[in-house]
This record gives structure tokens, C-alpha cells and sequence, in this order.
């Protein structure tokens, strides 16, 4: 079957999780024989057959951000004549997977990696670009052939969402993980060219400067890990201005009070992250909103403990007491996923991670833990095939 994968991020340009999920589930169908995967991707020009690359219209180049993802979205939409089937990932294609699907009379299956009622804080960003944005996942969502949840608790929220959807229609395939590529690897002089001491614990955050991933709420917590401790923030593409000060200013009151704070805010080389996740005592997500968190798969492939919070899908990768440690949060129900008791919820997140860095060996066994269960449950060839599965649902008979 030609299946043709429409998303925002494709490789070189990947900024996210939803980016990293394209990227690997194409390499996955490309290696079976009974698919023929196409890829159309915003950006310039990639040399990979069977990948199409669509630039910003010039026309719009002075309007909204939303609208110049909507010119994307047309041009994509005429490039998938020829197809039986288009698979889109996040709003920013998710028109474009509607239109062909209404232009080609071909199914449309949606995969739902964030839902836009879940992130009001877009509107930082976004302007009245939101509003544009919401209206756009609400019908291609509602309009599906079929929609794939990256986690039971996304598939909640889809529902709760957007209840007009039949629920026979939602699936869950879960992330997955490359554990060949996401794999141990011990290197400390690189460790150390990065700014890091391969000798002291360090916690690494990885991650976008956005609401969602909580980097100002881990930042508060870091003040009272042990002294030390090192704070390892690979973290950049803010989303405003704003969020941006805000950590600045975080970061800065830290290494005012202790030593080994090391902030990269450009994005590194997988070598190099593996390396810097190696080398960490612990890895902290302290997202509060996740449906399921690529970035706990990939610390637990190079065998490092996580202590994540559990909202979303965080619970269905990391195990409390097993490969890390889950962090109860009380959120607010307006969409924002706000702490109800911030303080609280930073002092548990402080409490948490200091346990984990206090007893390196059972951080070392949660770590061993995490990649046992990387490579059983997330692997890319399964999710590969069940993803076709949902394909072949939807295909007609």
C-alpha cells in the first residue's frame, strides 16, 4: 500500500518529540515490503527519495504563523495525488491530510501526539493564530478515518476533547524507541568538553523552553538538590519572549548560589545527548502536560533513572520504584495543566530527584531497569506493525 506521512518536522529539522515519532515510524514502514511510504514534510529541500520538502509561500510571508502554515498545508495537499492513504502528525499538517483526504477520496488517519484545548498557553505564541490552530485539529480530528493516541491516557483526552469522535475510532500505539541508536555510551571527555564533570551527579533536563515541559517549576526545584549536584539543561526554541526571561532569570539565580549549572541551548547531535544522558545520575521531566514523553524513552534506553511527573502518559513509560520515580502533581482542569500547589509540587519534585541522587547505585539498577523496558515494550518494529494494522482498518476491503 502508498501511504503518504505529512508532518511539520522531518529530519534535518526536528525540534521535537512529535518530529523524533515521524522520523523513526518512516524508517520502520520503509522496511517492510508491503508499504511504500511517502514522506511530505515543511522546510527546504531534502535529498531522500520518496520525500517531498514544501517551503513558506513567498505570498505570505508577512501574515500570521497560521496562515503560512495553512499555505503549507495546500501545497502538500495537491502533492498527494497517487496515494491510498495519508497519515498527518500534529495541527500543523493536519489540514493538509484533511484536504487531500476530501481531494483524493482517500482515508485519513490522524496521529494525536497534543491536542490544542490542552495547551492554551499557545496563545503566548500564536495570537489569534490559536483560535485558527484549534479549528484545524477539531476538524481533521472529527472528520478522521481513524485516530492513533500515543498513550491511553492521550486517548482519554481525545475524547474528552472532541466527544462528537466515535471511540472505535481512537487507537493507541504507543511512541517507541530506536535502542541500537539510544543505547549506553560511556564518554567523558566529551561529557566534559560539553561543561559537564563526568565526576560530580548531574540531573539533565532535555527539552523545548515551553509551558508544557515545566522547565521554570524543575529550575525552582534544583535549588535545593545537594550542593553537588549538577544541573544539565539542554533546553532551547522558546516559545516567547516571556518564558524565556523567565528562565534566564531562574538559571542565573541558581549559579548564583552553587556551581555546575550548564545550560546548552543549542540543539546537540544525538552522540552527544546520549553521551551527556550516560553520564546523568538521573533525568528529570517535569512536564505538565505529556501524552506520552519520547524524551523519558530515550534517557531510559541509555540507561538512566527518570523522574518524571506523573500526568498524561508519563505513567504507561516510567515505572515508580522500578526505572525511576513519578511525581504526584494536582492540576488545574481549565486545560492549562497548572500546579494547583506549585510549591508543593516543587518540593515533591525536589524530594524526588534528591532520593534518586543520593543512592547512585539504585539509580544505576532503575537505569539498567529503564533500557529492559525499552526494548520490550517501545521497540519500532512493533509499533511499525501496529500502525499498519490501523491502516489496513480504514483501507477499503
Amino acid at each position: 500500500m502508498r501511504v503518504d506521512v505529512l508532518s511539520r518536522e522531518y529530519p534535518p529539522e526536528v525540534y521535537g518529540g512529535a518530529g523524533v515519532h515521524v522520523a523513526e515510524l518512516v524508517r520502520a514502514l520503509r522496511a517492510r515490503a508491503d508499504v511504500e511510504a511517502h514522506v511530505h514534510a515543511f522546510g527546504a529541500p531534502r535529498d531522500e527519495a520518496l520525500t517531498s520538502s514544501y517551503p513558506d509561500l513567498a505570498e505570505l510571508s508577512g501574515a500570521n504563523a497560521t496562515l503560512r502554515t495553512l499555505g503549507v498545508d495546500l501545497t502538500i495537499a495537491a502533492g498527494c495525488a497517487g496515494t491510498e492513504l495519508v497519515h498527518s502528525h500534529t495541527w500543523y499538517a493536519n489540514m493538509a491530510g484533511h484536504l487531500a483526504s476530501l481531494l483524493h477520496d482517500v482515508p485519513h488517519v490522524v496521529s494525536a501526539h497534543s491536542l490544542e484545548p490542552l495547551r492554551p498557553w499557545k496563545a503566548e505564541q500564536l495570537g489569534g493564530g490559536y483560535a485558527l490552530s484549534s479549528w484545524i485539529e477539531q476538524t481533521a480530528y472529527e472528520a478522521a478515518a481513524a485516530v492513533i493516541a500515543v498513550s491511553s491516557a492521550m486517548r482519554d483526552d481525545v475524547l474528552a476533547s472532541y466527544p462528537v469522535i466515535d471511540p472505535e475510532r481512537v487507537h493507541v500505539v504507543h511512541n517507541g524507541i530506536d535502542t541500537a541508536d539510544w543505547s549506553p555510551r560511556h564518554d567523558p571527555d566529551r561529557v566534559r568538553e560539553l561543561g559537564v564533570d563526568p565526576d560530580r551527579p548531574s540531573v539533565v533536563f532535555v527539552g523545548r523552553i515551553t509551558r508544557q515541559k515545566g522547565l521554570p517549576l524543575f529550575l525552582r526545584s534544583c535549588a535545593s538538590l545537594p550542593e553537588d549536584v549538577q544541573i544539565v539543561l539542554c533546553a532551547g526554541a522558546p516559545d516567547t519572549p516571556e518564558i524565556m526571561a523567565e528562565v534566564e532569570a531562574l538559571t542565573d539565580g541558581l549559579r548564583a548560589t552553587r556551581s555546575g549549572v550548564v545550560w546548552i541551548p543549542e540543539m546537540l547531535p544525538r552522540p552527544d545527548v546520549v553521551a551527556l544522558l550516560t553520564g546523568a545520575t538521573a533525568f528529570a521531566c517535569p512536564s505538565i502536560y505529556e501524552p506520552l514523553g519520547i524524551v523519558n524513552l530515550e534517557a531510559m534506553a541509555c540507561e538512566t533513572a527518570v523522574v518524571a511527573t506523573a500526568t498524561g502518559g508519563i505513567p504507561e513509560v516510567v515505572v515508580d520504584g522500578e526505572t525511576g520515580a513519578l511525581v504526584p502533581i494536582d492540576q488545574a482542569t481549565d486545560g492549562t495543566g497548572t500546579p494547583l500547589d506549585p510549591e508543593q509540587y516543587v518540593a515533591d519534585f525536589a524530594a524526588a530527584l534528591t532520593a534518586v541522587v543520593s543512592d547512585p547505585d539504585r539509580a544505576a539498577m532503575m537505569g539498567r531497569a529503564g533500557r529492559e523496558r525499552a526494548i520490550e515494550a517501545f521497540s519500532w518494529d512493533a509499533i511499525a506493525e501496529r500502525t499498519v494494522e490501523v491502516y489496513r482498518s480504514v483501507l477499503p476491503s
